[in-house]
């Protein structure tokens, strides 16, 4: 059963070659592989793959050549829910999920970088799958002045997406900070690692496009199967 609040998964195939154009793993003009076998790699029907590479067509970022075959057609800035998702599979790409753990408004953690304008912030866990490997968890935090209350079936699997259908907020960039911290004892019993081991971890603010800090976050990932990429073009 589709989990609630994500995408179908014609959209959620669309989104991942997006995000492969956005990251320059896909470049202009470069020739996918042909429909069935691209389909059997990415484990979904060929009427699947067809309605995601429409929807690709639709945007302008595929260009459909009869008896040829689909060539990228790459955009400086593709909009994509998951344009500013830098987490991979180690060996490249990965479609992203997630599911979400809790939501509470609570007082904003004090560890937090400096952000939005309410003493309090919609604290999201969720674990992050990338082609069904477990790959992170994260701990966003909204600012509480957006909404006064969200829920678990609030929420899509992009939370940008939630953000601008629901909040009409939207992350116009970000900053992330890489480093190294203890991974919390909240973590999942699936996630690879026990509570308190040193993983990569990500520190991120976002603004949004009336230059406000909107939110702020912290990821763990799994560096035995995921890597954060940022491909300079």
């Amino acid at each position: 059963m589709k989990a609630p609040g994500s995408l179908p998964l014609y959209l959620q195939i669309s989104e991942l070659l997006i995000r492969d154009i956005a990251s320059g793993r896909l470049i202009d003009g470069e020739r996918l592989p042909p429909e069935r076998e691209m389909a059997a790699q990415l484990g979904i029907a060929v009427g699947t793959l067809r309605q995601a590479l429409a929807d690709l067509a639709d945007k302008g970022l595929l260009h459909r050549v009869q008896g040829s075959g689909n060539y990228i057609r790459a955009k400086a800035d593709p909009s994509s829910v998951y344009a500013m998702f830098r987490l991979e599979l180690a060996k490249g790409g990965g479609l992203p999920t997630a599911r979400v753990l809790s939501v509470d408004r609570l007082p904003k953690d004090p560890r937090l970088p400096d952000f939005g304008t309410s003493p309090d912030g919609h604290r999201i866990r969720r674990l992050r799958f990338l082609s069904g490997t477990v790959a992170a968890v994260e701990e966003i935090w909204l600012d509480g002045s957006y909404i006064d209350r969200i829920t678990p079936d609030d929420l899509s699997e992009s939370l940008y997406l939630f953000y601008r259908e629901r909040l009409n907020l939207w992350i116009a960039r970000a900053e992330d900070r890489v480093g190294q911290g203890p991974l919390p004892d909240w973590a999942p019993p699936e996630f690879p690692h026990p509570p308190g081991t040193p993983l990569p971890l990500i520190t991120r603010v976002s603004w949004a496009r009336d230059g406000e800090r909107a939110e702020a976050s912290f990821t763990w990932y799994d560096p035995a199967t995921t890597r954060y990429v940022a491909r300079l073009k």
